[in-house]
């Protein structure tokens, strides 16, 4: 996967590039958002990611520009500013995605690779499957080895962005935003209660978990 990293800090800019080409991926850097605008119009990249505060044009208007010339490339920004009315502004500027600065470097490479995902398919699921365990979205059925699996709606919500993101580790602050649509911590245990319960039904009475628990990172469900 190509990347363009548009990022005024040569520290972040580095690890982000060594991380993500650990996992494969080529990265091409701007230091600044005009540089970030000729990048992107000298080729083509995957997933943009672009700071919001860049010296020259910032990340906002970047994109904004961008979307005006017809580039749809997926863009996830990173930002110290992390109020509501900061994120909506970047969404409605054209990003994708929004990454509250401080963040761990695996939630910034999950990020990316499921805008990578999304442009991919190019058209809407319908049916999800992890190894023995099916989702059809239509229908709102899960089933494992066949067997109908009985969820609440909040459950069924979480087992949906769980499987949509198989294989990696899904952090705290990722299912606070995607199921919860919480853009702060509310400092309680509703995310252990959730995965307690869905780990009880989709885990228990089958010969091999699939809901595992990463320490110090989140929670992952493998096929």
């Amino acid at each position: 996967m190509r990347l363009l990293v548009v990022e005024d800090d040569a520290e972040a800019a580095g690890a982000m590039v060594r991380c993500l080409g650990e996992e494969g991926h080529e990265c091409v850097v701007a230091s600044d958002g005009e540089a970030g605008l000729r990048a992107a119009g000298a080729g083509r990249f995957d997933v943009m990611v672009v700071d919001r505060m860049l010296p020259k044009r910032d990340g906002v208007s970047m994109v904004q520009m961008l979307r005006k010339e017809g580039d749809q490339t997926p863009v996830l920004f990173l930002s110290a500013l992390g109020e509501i009315n900061h994120r909506v502004e970047g969404l409605q500027a054209g990003g994708d995605d929004y990454l509250v600065k401080p963040y761990a470097i695996a939630e910034l490479v999950a990020r990316v690779e499921a805008l990578a995902r999304r442009r991919e398919t190019g058209s809407v699921q319908t049916l999800l499957r992890v190894g023995d365990l099916e989702m059809d979205l239509i229908g709102r059925e899960v089933r494992r080895q066949g067997r109908e699996i009985d969820l609440q709606p909040r459950e069924f919500q979480l087992l949906e962005f769980l499987m949509r993101h198989a294989g990696q580790s899904v952090t705290r602050t990722m299912l606070l935003e995607r199921v919860w649509e919480y853009h702060f911590d509310p400092q309680t245990n509703v995310i252990d209660v959730h995965i307690s319960r869905l780990r009880s039904k989709i885990d228990k009475g089958f010969d091999r978990a699939m809901l595992t628990t990463v320490r110090g990172a989140g929670y992952r469900l493998d096929a």
